[in-house]
């Protein structure tokens, strides 16, 4: 069996207690391109730059503790051992459904006191925010905190370095690899789709509907803890988000195809009625005395 060996050190630098690694350059990196973006497309949409800014901001805020608070509780048995790793998000574990949830609540919240559309906003956003994601999770792949289940396939994965938060010397799936691969599909969807679909929101919720498709299947070569029969909590998550994605896309759909009313319709499809008595002439026009 041949597989993929990553033996490199995640850890970039120690400083005193604490390190950088490239999960979280990575995941830095992630925001700074997804804000640009975002900007960069809101603002063709007549969204305010200073707005997106101040945004970004609180959403980036939430998306950390709810990404965060979503991975402590995912993993309980590890961080009730070792508490002071709660806050320790900058060596990774980050859970994206967690910081979906926390990063739209923000959003929710600041474009209602700004009097900005929510919809407008969130298919701007939606193309900056898959990208990051891919570009995280290239973090993810480094540092091995995402890892796959054991697979004698030779992609696999085989982490060597005492630093990496995967089983070492044991090939797994490249998990993160499936779904970055499966990111940027969806980006160059949205690229396409940008401008196209109505009403607002619709592209920001063919983004959810893409991943969370992607996602239910790529977490089952994740090595996750099993919450409801076989089904991870991804699975869960991913199935509640596309079911209602794709429900409210339908709504949407079906709510713009107006149907034509009913004596318009038949007023169109039937010919004029025309009086015997004064003769189809009356009906053209044509119907003048040509005797002089």
């Amino acid at each position: 069996m041949t597989a993929i060996t990553i033996g490199f050190d995640p850890l970039i630098r120690d400083i005193g207690s604490s390190s950088i690694g490239w999960h979280g350059l990575l995941m830095l990196l992630g925001i700074v391109v997804a804000t640009w973006l975002t900007v960069r497309l809101a603002v063709k949409n007549g969204i305010p730059a200073h707005f997106v800014y101040t945004t970004t901001f609180w959403i980036i805020a939430g998306g950390l503790i709810g990404a965060r608070l979503v991975h402590v509780l995912d993993n309980l048995d590890f961080y009730g051992k070792e508490p002071g790793e709660v806050l320790a998000f900058w060596n990774g574990g980050l859970s994206w459904y967690g910081g979906l949830l926390g990063g739209l609540l923000a959003g929710v919240i600041c474009a209602r006191l700004s009097k900005v559309s929510l919809g407008r906003f969130a298919d701007a956003a939606a193309p900056g925010v898959i990208l990051g994601l891919a570009i995280g999770r290239i973090g993810c792949t480094i540092n091995g905190d995402a890892y796959g289940t054991p697979t004698s396939l030779p992609w696999g994965l085989v982490y060597t370095n005492p630093n990496a938060q995967a089983p070492l010397f044991v090939a797994g799936h490249p998990a993160p690899v499936y779904e970055i691969i499966w990111d940027l599909i969806i980006f160059g969807v949205l690229w396409r789709l940008r401008g196209r679909l109505k009403p607002e929101g619709s592209l920001f919720l063919t983004m959810i509907a893409m991943y969370s498709f992607g996602r239910f299947l790529i977490s089952w070569v994740r090595e996750e803890p099993s919450v409801l029969g076989p089904l991870h909590q991804a699975h869960i998550i991913s199935l509640v988000l596309f079911v209602g994605a794709v429900a409210l896309l339908t709504r949407w759909r079906v709510a713009s195809v107006k149907p034509v009313p009913a004596a318009e319709d038949s007023f169109a499809s039937q010919p004029p009625e025309i009086d015997l008595q004064k003769g189809p002439a009356q009906i053209t026009g044509q119907g003048q005395n040509q005797e002089g």
